[in-house]
């Protein structure tokens, strides 16, 4: 078997951005929504509300469903149709939990499921299989300059509204009730938080679809924390995988005539196997060293 040399590898890395102007717009997409996504997936994971971003991703579709009935297959009016549902579960979720009690985990998963249906249904009555096939897995080989702009916007807002908010974000995650007690205003930034989640899942609903917008945000972060224990070298790690999983995937798909944003979540599930596998900070492999250390000692 011969290997590849140098001008193969070129033309297999490069080659399908530099000759199609659809792969390079879909690349930077995929990028913009990497740099913002994956360090609140990392603030999500420090939160304990991982399936609560699955959760929200999900309500996005009656939303988007609803723009998709009052003006076809457009972006902007889908994007605003989920933005509005997504936003609309998660103030709901808040007020159960704050007037019964009811855990926030248990009330977002109630609406998620409610949401979902009625989107699916929506669209499944309404329009085709194909429509419905576009809204739940998106199709970031079609993203156009207006949608690019749209991405590159959001992950610009979020990546300033981060570092802005870095120090309470970070309070907020690890002990909200410290932050309660020293006055800080803990809800409004609980809401922030869920408010800008929602737009990087609006963000990746295009490229991604609803379905699998949130595996771009959350797969990273929890493969991250194998390899980092500080929180902004989670970020940074989270973000690398992203950026890594982003790019290889749509290189895969191109070159095995794959669906390109399934292609990029697995390749993001790929790297937290790894991760778990052989990650240095509690993979089973840094167990398994620092048990066999213990015993030689």
């Amino acid at each position: 078997m011969t290997l590849p040399g140098p001008g193969d590898w070129s033309a297999l890395l490069f080659q399908p951005f530099v000759e199609f102007g659809f792969m390079r717009r879909a690349l930077v997409a995929v990028l913009a929504l990497s740099m913002g996504a994956a360090p609140l997936g990392c603030l999500l994971v420090l939160r304990r509300m991982s399936l609560m971003g699955d959760a929200m991703a999900h309500a996005l579709l009656p939303g988007a469903a609803a723009g998709y009935l009052v003006a076809g297959l457009s972006v902007p009016a889908m994007s605003l149709g989920g933005f509005a549902a997504a936003l609309a579960v998660a103030l709901l979720a808040g007020a159960v939990t704050r007037r019964t009690g009811q855990r926030e985990d248990a009330s977002f998963a109630a609406f998620y499921l409610i949401a979902l249906a009625a989107g699916v249904l929506i669209v499944s009555t309404h329009g085709s299989p194909v429509d419905l096939m576009h809204v739940l897995f998106g199709s970031i080989l079609a993203v156009d300059d207006s949608a690019l702009i749209g991405v590159a916007a959001v992950a610009s807002l979020t990546l300033l509204a981060v570092a802005a908010l870095y120090r309470p974000l970070l309070v907020a995650s690890v002990d909200p009730g410290f932050l309660r007690s020293v006055g800080g205003a803990e809800r409004t930034l609980h809401f922030v938080f869920l408010g800008l989640v929602v737009l990087n899942l609006v963000a990746g609903f295009q490229a991604l679809g609803t379905l699998m917008a949130v595996g771009l945000m959350m797969l990273p972060a929890t493969a991250a924390r194998f390899w980092a224990h500080e929180v902004w070298s989670l970020a940074g790690v989270a973000t690398l995988i992203a950026l890594a999983s982003a790019a290889g995937g749509l290189l895969l798909s191109y070159h095995l005539q794959l669906p390109s944003g399934p292609a990029i979540v697995l390749l993001a599930g790929a790297a937290y196997i790894v991760s778990f596998l052989a990650g240095r900070h509690d993979s089973l492999l840094a167990r398994r060293l620092a048990l066999h250390a213990h015993r030689v000692a």
